[in-house]
């Protein structure tokens, strides 16, 4: 590798949001900007709209909607065997890559292992792949059609099974904002109209999936690469690309200084202003790396954890998790023949001590956030709790 910046904590976090897009929203459309960050996490349909609302100017709902219905994005398992919202292109050449992760998450990963331990996974993909020939299912419908085959095995765990063992794509409405359909899986090739693709070099395309994260999540070590990607064994692919990286120096990381690798003349903006981003409850920027200190320090990420393990939405304030968010509903008047109003708002809870500015500058993008996501209400508004 060639050259070499020194950077701190603080630089890394202002590096990770130029390249994601929150330090200015970017002009590009939404399925580019889906196809820049390579996958948006979306296990919550509302997820990723939020997520480009905080990344794209002038992103309106029908901008995802209408890429779902024509069906130019698309959302299934992926990267940590979690659902993501990516691009019709990658969701057939991503997914291959993939495959061997989400297969071994099949027997180690999931509740249904156990059930499966003595299904034969390859007759069980055949299965699922000949069941879904014929129409979408739910993944109860699917479960039922596969379990005359195993008798002795919980249907649900045969539809978890093949939802690792093929790629299945949520199929619309479901995702599609201000509509909702119970999930209903179909293959990516029947979906997107074309086979998936065939990995020929499997570390060369690990190599491209390496040079993607580093545009959008960089400068980072393998292991946040992996963290990210749920791939493994990826230090002898990052070995081969040597020549074409170059390494970064954090300065003062929470081990001391260590070795980042990088895109050679990818932004590392230093220690510029950066403004109040309100994130959703899942959002990649924040499970990107393996150390996440750059965006979430230690003394914040505890109020991230959850019992039902959905976080909180959360507040950048000066480029780093300051504060969470949730939006609730509420109806105005209520007397007989009073008319109710809609009002939508967001509270804004701070983890540290927010200034004054801070909080005035926070609650306005609070006040856009709760129009977005609220956009049936008439009314919105924002609050710090404990004003």
């Amino acid at each position: 590798m060639t050259g070499a910046a020194r950077v701190t904590t603080r630089g890394l976090g202002r590096a990770l949001l130029a390249r994601q897009h929150l330090d200015a929203r970017t002009p590009a459309g939404a399925v580019d900007e889906v196809a820049h960050l390579v996958a948006l996490q979306s296990q919550n349909p509302s997820s990723a709209y939020l997520a480009l609302h905080a990344r794209v100017a002038g992103f309106d709902h029908a901008d995802l909607a209408t890429a779902m219905l024509g069906r130019r994005v698309g959302r299934l398992a992926l990267l940590r065997d979690t659902v993501h919202l990516v691009t019709a292109d990658d969701a057939l050449t991503l997914w291959p890559l993939l495959a061997p992760v989400l297969r071994r998450h099949v027997r180690s990963g999931t509740s249904s292992a156990a059930d499966l331990r003595d299904v034969d996974l390859d007759d069980l993909a055949s299965a699922g792949r000949e069941a879904l020939a014929g129409e979408p299912l739910t993944a109860a419908a699917l479960g039922a059609r596969l379990g005359p085959r195993w008798p002795g095995v919980d249907p649900r765990s045969l539809a978890t099974g093949v939802r690792g063992l093929l790629p299945l794509v949520q199929v619309t409405p479901r995702g599609v904002w201000g509509r909702s359909l119970v999930t209903t899986w179909t293959t990516a090739e029947q979906w997107f109209g074309r086979p998936v693709a065939v990995v020929g070099d499997p570390e060369a395309a690990a190599a491209a999936l390496v040079r993607r994260y580093l545009a959008a999540y960089g400068p980072a070590t393998v292991a946040d690469v992996q963290a990210w990607s749920g791939l493994t064994r990826l230090a002898g692919v990052v070995e081969g690309m040597r020549d074409e990286l170059v390494e970064v120096l954090h300065a003062d990381g929470p081990r001391g200084e260590r070795v980042l690798l990088d895109l050679p003349g990818a932004p590392l903006p230093g220690d510029v202003p950066v403004p109040v981003r309100l994130l959703p409850d899942f959002d990649d920027v924040l499970l990107g790396h393996a150390d996440r200190t750059r965006i979430v320090t230690p003394e914040v990420r505890p109020a991230l954890a959850s019992r039902n393990g959905v976080p909180p939405g959360t507040v950048l304030l000066d480029g780093v998790v300051a504060g969470t968010w949730r939006l609730r509903r509420e109806r105005r008047g209520g007397g007989s023949g009073t008319r109710r109003t809609p009002r939508a708002v967001v509270t804004l809870t701070p983890l540290r001590r927010w200034t004054r500015a801070e909080r005035s500058a926070a609650r306005a993008e609070a006040r856009v956030l709760a129009a977005f996501a609220a956009d049936d209400a008439v009314e919105h508004d924002a609050v710090v709790a404990g004003d």
